[in-house]
């Protein structure tokens, strides 16, 4: 009987605050689990499309680690293009993977609500109890003929393989004052910390002096903010990355002021419109974008972005 480990969710909430549970899974049951989630959104499809695996190696590093330093514990991520089907079929083909999912009694994440009865529609949801997470993409191939390409992604909570070591304590100047691990708010800003890592589509940098997870406190009240870097970028890449950033914002709902800097390089300043979270995405001196996420420990903030 293979071993188990017990998996942390990588920066997730469910509704209402509650912290996720705790679930058991070894490396091939995220693999299998993932795997059920996709063929529960195309199995049933009409047209019936071909899954073609892409992307980066299924099995990964923790994207949202609890500390931002070393860590052994891994995620499972897996993309399915649905391809041999009409390129007018994609948004066709989105549509039927969310509906299969609420059928299962998965819950939003987020989706763009304007853009649902368009052409080219995109859903973000989640599983429950076990706290998978999952995307539709309706990619554009021609826009003018409403030709796309329907991208699945699901990605697991993160877990610690058999044998393997905890995440590790090692004190940086945010660790010093991390909040408890079962603060939903420490879960949502490492929630969306995850996101904008999946949206900037660059590697993280090792852990800089002053990032990290930690807890602020000023008039306003008290928050979670976690801060991190990528890795140096060459400046047409960096300035791609910050576009992606700021498009993620836009089709998740969020409230986005673009910032201008000397440089003119791409900034943002966006605010969750529900949970009053904000979140800062610039690109530094050194190459390299600095993000930075503040949620409220105690509601919504009532600033604006």
């Amino acid at each position: 009987m293979a071993l188990t480990a017990v998996a942390t969710a990588c920066g997730t909430q469910q509704d209402g605050g509650e912290t996720p549970k705790q679930v058991t899974m070894n490396e091939q049951q995220a693999i299998d689990r993932a795997e059920e989630i996709i063929h529960q959104a195309v199995d049933d499809m009409s047209p019936k499309p071909t899954l073609e695996r892409t992307g980066p190696e299924t099995i990964g590093p923790c994207i949202a680690r609890d500390d931002h330093g070393p860590d052994d514990r891994l995620q499972v991520t897996l993309f399915y293009k649905l391809t041999g089907v009409p390129g007018a079929e994609a948004r066709n083909l989105v549509l039927q993977a969310r509906d299969a999912w609420l059928k299962q009694g998965y819950k939003y994440n987020s989706s763009d609500k304007e853009d649902m009865s368009g052409p080219f529609p995109w859903v973000s949801m989640r599983t429950e109890p076990d706290d998978f997470w999952m995307e539709g993409i309706t990619g554009v191939l021609d826009r003018t003929k409403g030709e796309g390409l329907a991208t699945l992604k699901v990605r697991s909570p993160c877990f610690l393989p058999p044998g393997k070591s905890s995440a590790s304590t090692a004190a940086d100047p945010a660790a010093l004052e991390e909040p408890q691990a079962d603060d939903p708010a420490r879960h949502r800003a490492l929630g969306h910390s995850s996101r904008i890592y999946d949206a900037l589509r660059v590697g993280s940098a090792p852990t800089q002096p002053g990032e990290g997870l930690g807890t602020v406190q000023d008039e306003s009240g008290t928050s979670v903010h976690h801060t991190w870097s990528t890795e140096p970028l060459p400046e047409d890449e960096m300035v791609r990355a910050l576009v992606r950033a700021q498009a993620y914002f836009q089709s998740a709902g969020w409230s986005v002021r673009h910032v201008p800097t000397r440089e003119g390089t791409p900034a943002a300043v966006a605010r969750h419109p529900e949970e009053g979270t904000i979140a800062q995405v610039a690109a530094s001196t050194t190459g390299a974008v600095r993000v930075a996420v503040t949620t409220p420990v105690n509601g919504p903030a009532s600033a604006d972005a």
